[in-house]
């Protein structure tokens, strides 16, 4: 154990004092984080997740947003052990790569559904090096009005080792072609003690937080993530939650965290986590609500109902979650995991203005698109 996990049982107040104490607006510590985790009182933190988010964000809407998943390869040499996504390179089987036309015609499909941006991710190729991404991106941008929110931080580490450059130069080069912001893949916990059992060969904690550092030194907005529900400890969340609050404390560049459940189906990963072990609902909504109170300095929290199904995902609204996320027109990484939801915007609207909201379709860095009154 860390020193910082050991950190997390001195001075560890009761639940009320807690909650009261970030009601008054001070922040909490990781020892008091933890004790919310280990607390089982889901309706207490819940209630004071919800205040919090009303505080920050209007209480009175929820936003969501139209976009797609766009995985434009499974070829992956990392091979992590919690992913059903990847192919191995040279499987000629079901490894992809797709053609520029493909691309294309899933981005005119996105912008006719009303889509304003796609969440583009793939492996960690081993042919690919920035000369592609350059490209990509840029005939993308000279074609559709679209917003790229692309390649996570281990992308991103790839390619520059790929090219022999630097992130800040990779970044750059990146962002001059056209990637617009970053997503938050590839956080799973970030703590190297777990990522050591779960992706040996994937970029280390420091080096994905480095990667958002310099994107956020750049100016590019990005989101960050956490997986959890697998092998690590209820410490090893808050380690995470406390290294995402001081880069947003240095930063401000996250603009929205999200946190889901590890999916078992299709992995190697799975067979080694106890099915009793693994999250319920109520762990998924006390994790989300302890998120809110203890991420003081991030803006928005997003819904997972993608991994917890719609039932859920609106449940979490009212437990510090001001966004459901988004529709997601095609989604392959989870469902290959197993958890296959689908929503329509209006299967939204439906479940937001059933909890008395407004629901407000937003663009991929929270401006408003279309109030649906």
């Amino acid at each position: 154990m860390t020193s910082a996990s050991n950190s997390l049982f001195l001075s560890r107040g009761s639940v009320r004092e807690i909650l009261d104490k970030a009601l008054d607006g001070a922040r909490i510590t990781d020892a008091e984080a933890l004790t919310l985790l280990e607390s089982r009182e889901l309706v207490a933190v819940g209630r004071a997740a919800d205040e919090l988010r009303a505080r920050r964000t209007d209480p009175g809407r929820i936003t969501f947003i139209i976009d797609r998943n766009l995985n434009y390869t499974n070829i992956c040499y990392t091979d992590c052990d919690f992913c059903a996504f990847y192919r191995s390179p040279g499987d000629k089987n079901e490894g992809y790569l797709l053609p520029k036309p493909v691309i294309f015609k899933k981005i005119e499909e996105t912008l006719a559904l009303g889509g304003t941006g796609v969440l583009m991710q793939g492996g960690h190729h081993p042919d690919l090096g920035i000369d592609y991404y350059e490209d990509l991106f840029s005939s993308i941008k000279a074609r559709y009005p679209i917003h790229l929110h692309a390649l996570s931080p281990p992308e991103i580490q790839h390619i520059a080792r790929r090219s022999k450059l630097t992130i800040p130069d990779t970044l750059t080069r990146l962002r001059d072609a056209g990637l617009d912001s970053i997503p938050g893949g590839g956080g799973e916990i970030l703590v190297d003690r777990v990522r050591e059992l779960i992706s040996p060969k994937k970029t280390k904690s420091n080096e994905w937080l480095g990667v958002m550092r310099h994107a956020h030194r750049l100016g590019m907005s990005t989101t960050a993530t956490m997986m959890y529900g697998h092998v690590e400890t209820l410490p090893e969340r808050v380690e995470h939650m406390r290294r995402i609050r001081e880069l947003q404390d240095e930063t401000r560049g996250f603009r929205a965290f999200i946190s889901w459940t590890f999916q078992d189906d299709g992995n190697r990963l799975g067979a080694t986590v106890p099915r009793e072990t693994m999250p319920t609902s109520f762990d998924y909504l006390l994790t989300q609500a302890v998120s809110r109170i203890y991420l003081d300095n991030v803006d928005h929290i997003q819904s997972s109902w993608v991994t917890q199904g719609m039932k859920i995902g609106q449940v979490a609204l009212e437990f510090g979650a001001d966004d459901l996320g988004s529709v997601m027109i095609e989604e392959n990484v989870v469902s290959a995991a197993g958890t296959t939801h689908r929503a329509t915007a209006e299967d939204f609207v439906r479940t937001i203005k059933a909890l008395g909201k407004t629901a407000v379709q937003r663009d991929t860095l929270y401006r408003d698109v279309r109030v649906w009154n």
